[in-house]
C-alpha cells in the first residue's frame, strides 16, 4: 500500500517563504505516512503575474537545473518521493518545468509541453513526455495545460507511467467570471481533466494547484487523489492542505483493467 498526498496551497516570489512552506508540507505529508508527495506548479518562486499580458520583466526566478535549490529541496524530501515546479534556466530560454525527487536525487524532470498563447511569451515549450520509477513507483509528469490534451496522459501511460502527477497554478475563468467558485467554468474543467485523464487511461492522477491570488488572478485550488476507474479518493476542495490516499496502486490498476484495457485495445493505426 502507498500513501500519496497532493497539496494545495500558495506560493508567491519570495522563494524562502516558499521554502518554508515546502518544508512544512513536506512534513505534514511525512506525519500522515505518504510515501509521494505531489506541490503545485510554481512552488519555487511563484507563477507568472498576468497569464494575458506576462510583463518580461516581472518574470518568476529561474534555476538552473542543478541550482543548490533544488538540492535543499531533495534535503527536506528525505525518503519521501517529492514533485514540485519551478521556472528552469537553460542559458537563453526558460521553461516552466517540474522535478521529482528524494534524498537520493533526481528521479524524472518535465518541462511544460503545451503552452497557452501569452505563456509562450514568457517560457519555451518542452517537446517530450516520459516516465520514469521512483521508489513510489513508475511516474509521469504534467504542468497545468497539458492535462487539457489527452495524449499527454496517454503518452505516459504507454511509457509505462501508473501514476501521472498534475502540478498546475490553475485559476478561475478570466472570461466567464462565477460568483461561487463552485460554478467556474475553470473549476469543473480542472476536475473534469483530473477524473477523464486517469479513467482513460486507468492510471491514478495525484493533481495539485496553487491557491489564493497572485495579480489579477485566483487559484483554485481543488488538490485530489484520483483512481484508475476516474473515482476521487481524496480531496481540499478551494482550500489549502493535504489531499491523502492510501491504495495498492498496481493492484487497483490490475483491477481496473481486468475486463477492459483501454492500452491494450488502442489502435493507433486508425488514428489520424
Amino acid at each position: 500500500m502507498t500513501r500519496i498526498a497532493a497539496a494545495a496551497a500558495h506560493f508567491g516570489r519570495d522563494v524562502e517563504h516558499g521554502l518554508g512552506r515546502i518544508s512544512k508540507i513536506i512534513e505534514d505529508a511525512r506525519a500522515a505516512g505518504a510515501g509521494l508527495l505531489v506541490l503545485p506548479d510554481a512552488a519555487i518562486g511563484g507563477y507568472l503575474a498576468d497569464l494575458r499580458h506576462p510583463d518580461p520583466y516581472a518574470l518568476p526566478p529561474a534555476f538552473t537545473a542543478d541550482d543548490p535549490i533544488i538540492g535543499r529541496v531533495a534535503a527536506m524530501a528525505g525518503d519521501l518521493v517529492v514533485c514540485v515546479g519551478y521556472c528552469e534556466d537553460d542559458g537563453d530560454d526558460r521553461y516552466n518545468a517540474a522535478i521529482c525527487l528524494s534524498g537520493d536525487g533526481v528521479h524524472g524532470r518535465h518541462r511544460k509541453v503545451h503552452l497557452p498563447a501569452a505563456e509562450a511569451t514568457a517560457y519555451r515549450a518542452g517537446d517530450r513526455f516520459a516516465a520514469f520509477d521512483t521508489p513510489a513507483g513508475r511516474l509521469g509528469m504534467l504542468i497545468d495545460y497539458d492535462k487539457t490534451f489527452p495524449e499527454s496522459a496517454r503518452a505516459l501511460a504507454v511509457d509505462g507511467a501508473q501514476i501521472v502527477a498534475c502540478l498546475s497554478a490553475w485559476p478561475t475563468s478570466y472570461t466567464n467570471a462565477a460568483a461561487k467558485l463552485s460554478q467556474d467554468r475553470q473549476s469543473r474543467l480542472f476536475d473534469l481533466y483530473d477524473c477523464a485523464r486517469a479513467a482513460e487511461n486507468q492510471i491514478v492522477v495525484v493533481s495539485a494547484n496553487q491557491t489564493g491570488n497572485a495579480g489579477g488572478m485566483r487559484f483554485l485550488g481543488q488538490a485530489k487523489v484520483v483512481g484508475p476507474a476516474g473515482n476521487i479518493l481524496a480531496r481540499t476542495w478551494g482550500k489549502a492542505g493535504l489531499a491523502v490516499a492510501e491504495l495498492d496502486v498496481p493492484a487497483e490498476i490490475a483491477a481496473a483493467r481486468r475486463v477492459l484495457s483501454h492500452l491494450d485495445e488502442l489502435r493507433p493505426e486508425t488514428y489520424r
